[in-house]
């Protein structure tokens, strides 16, 4: 999709008031093209649709709250609205999914994300573009006005989860009018959720079964419905569970009644029903653990719906392989979050200790991965595992001798253990490495994992190590896949009572994952399968809030990892479950399951007030 750089369109932040202005001219002042020049033909339309887009806030790879920097040291604010910083940042590393350097997103400070020039913009194509349809056509009009309600209600989507009620602006606003008329007022949280469906359904209603890679169709628009509906049910269900109380919450802007969830929730199944048939399941291969990594690496597999697409030629490339592998497997990089042991064992305990406690002993750290799902094995790298031709030698360290259980151990003082330790990989012990190249340690060193384990969902593992570098990666995000689309309804079929449904769309997405079936289902069960087929895809953030269970789960939290010991006079390996070497814990306040809105936006529009609960 090629951006737009011969266009200027003034822009109102609506419920703010400022003005400013989107300015990316190559060619001089007086050749600015015009409405009509823009409007009135597919190219002119494309450009502003390219520009659009591009600030949907999808978050990806390069996915940072406050936009990052980039590689220049330059802010950018907003959502990626330029090359924002490598991956430091990951919204698994919130949730004990990952741990990273920085501790992760500052939750609940706010990410103070305000779209509303971008919402403009496409407030400007829906109330402008059907005077241009002798030119453009009506058919084709009608499709891209489709596609406009559906942009919208994406960037309402990306407010509604974060604030509740938000003003909902469909006109285009005068920024001469009276400031009485710019300040508008929020609307209610329900009403912001219903407003985000009713788009949805005109896009689906108006725009073909097609179109071009990294645009919407009538099923994209189908899918996002299913996961906004879900959303909005978990709302009105769990809401005024795990809440704080407040005007804002009095007065409808943050909060759903109850009596409205399984309203949503059949939306939402209905929503998800609607891509049956239309879209399968990536089930090309049939070694269950390579057809997993593979899925993630094809632009054109039959479980994409909604993908965004990175090019090293026009300067919008990732640095997915270089930040998520250890810097002995890279050109020149720094890995930065990885898989916790407690993430890990969603899967069921590994078999690391005998029936007496102590730690069972294997040959080789690779045996560890025997009769371990094959979806595991496709998402996270385990030690032993192989890279670019390299092991993943993973290693806390070296023990002369070791007696006793694991637990009694691992409760001793680090004085009174037994074990050799170092910072770098070139110490030995009796010839051999007390770490590995690939970890672990504590020392001030960015390149190695702190709990054992390395992300490889989305990795890459036909690069080459001398290409793998910081905005060197190519391979999609895929923003809506099928997979999903069935947890999206099996949760909804469970929130409504209908476990035969859910049951079967859990077992199709556990037979492609190498998992046994399961015979029943609760909720239980779909949020597990949930977090595990959606790992490091950026949704178990937005999971716990909307379960209402983020300030349980993340309550003085600590995580685990898997931490490979050499044991000497024996020529073994044992694996010791640990506290992960950041050694951090989580918190989660109740009011962050609402963001404040944010202080600028209050100070200019007071009508915006009051503002959510507790802040």
């Amino acid at each position: 999709m090629k951006s737009i750089h011969k266009l200027i369109i003034a822009l109102t932040v609506s419920a703010g008031v400022s003005v400013t202005s989107c300015q990316k001219l190559d060619i001089p002042p007086t050749n600015i093209f015009t409405p009509q020049i823009i409007l009135g033909t597919e190219a002119g339309v494309n450009s502003l649709l390219a520009t659009i887009y591009r600030s949907l806030p999808i978050e990806d790879f390069k996915y940072r709250p406050d936009g990052g920097e980039d590689n220049g040291g330059i802010p950018h604010p907003g959502f990626n609205p330029g090359n924002p910083w490598m991956n430091f940042y990951h919204a698994g590393a919130v949730t004990g999914e990952m741990v990273g350097p920085f501790g992760g997103m500052d939750i609940g400070a706010g990410f103070g994300y305000w779209p509303y020039a971008n919402i403009r913009n496409v407030n400007i194509l829906i109330n402008d573009l059907p005077k241009y349809a002798d030119k453009l056509g009506q058919a084709k009009v009608d499709a891209i006005l489709g596609e406009a309600h559906f942009l919208r209600a994406y960037y309402y989507f990306a407010l509604a989860k974060r604030y509740g009620g938000v003003p909902i602006i469909t006109i285009v606003q005068d920024p001469g009018a009276p400031i009485s008329e710019l300040q508008v007022h929020r609307d209610k949280e329900e009403a912001t959720w219903d407003f985000i469906g009713a788009e949805l359904d005109l896009g689906y209603k108006m725009m073909p079964e097609t179109n071009q890679t990294g645009r919407a169709n009538k099923y994209v628009a189908a899918a996002l419905k299913s996961r906004a509906m879900l959303y909005a049910g978990c709302i009105a269900k769990y809401g005024s569970v795990n809440f704080v109380n407040g005007e804002a919450r009095s007065l409808g802007f943050v909060g759903i009644g109850s009596d409205k969830a399984n309203g949503y929730f059949t939306k939402a199944f209905d929503a998800a029903k609607l891509l049956e048939g239309h879209y399968s399941l990536y089930e090309k291969n049939p070694d269950k653990v390579q057809n997993y990594v593979d899925l993630f690496l094809k632009g054109d597999s039959p479980e994409n719906i909604f993908i965004k697409q990175y090019s090293i030629a026009t300067n919008t490339a990732h640095s997915w392989d270089a930040t998520m592998s250890p810097r002995y497997m890279t050109a020149n990089a720094l890995s930065r979050a990885y898989p916790t042991l407690d993430f890990v064992q969603r899967w069921g305990a590994l078999s690391i200790t005998n029936a007496d406690g102590t730690p069972k002993r294997f040959n080789d750290r690779a045996e560890l991965m025997q009769g371990i799902e094959p979806r595991l094995l496709a998402t996270v790298y385990f030690p032993g595992a192989v890279l670019r031709g390299l092991t993943f030698d993973m290693q806390r360290g070296v023990y002369p001798s070791f007696s006793g259980t694991a637990a009694s151990e691992v409760a001793k003082s680090p004085g009174s253990r037994t074990y050799i330790l170092s910072g770098d990989p070139k110490t030995l012990y009796q010839g051999k490495m007390v770490i590995g190249f690939t970890g672990l340690t504590s020392a001030a060193d960015d390149a190695v994992t702190r709990t054992g384990f390395y992300v490889r969902k989305y990795i890459d593992y036909t690069k080459a190590i001398s290409e793998t570098d910081l905005y060197r990666s190519q391979q999609p995000w895929i923003d809506l896949r099928y997979a999903e689309i069935l947890l999206n309804r099996a949760e909804a079929d469970v929130e409504l009572g209908n476990t035969g449904d859910a049951l079967t769309c859990i077992n199709q997405i556990r037979n492609r994952a190498g998992a046994t079936p399961l015979t029943s289902v609760s909720i239980t069960d779909v949020r597990n399968e949930r977090c595990m087929e959606l790992a490091f895809e950026n949704h178990y953030y937005w999971d716990l809030k909307r379960w209402r269970i983020a300030d349980v789960v993340l309550n003085n939290a600590k995580f685990k990892g898997l931490m490979p010991y050499y044991v000497a006079n024996e020529s073994k390996y044992i694996f010791l479950a640990e506290p992960e070497l950041f050694q951090r814990n989580y918190n989660f306040d109740k009011r962050f399951y609402y963001e404040p809105i944010p202080g600028g936006e209050l100070g200019k529009n007071p009508n915006l007030y009051p503002n959510n609960p507790n802040y």
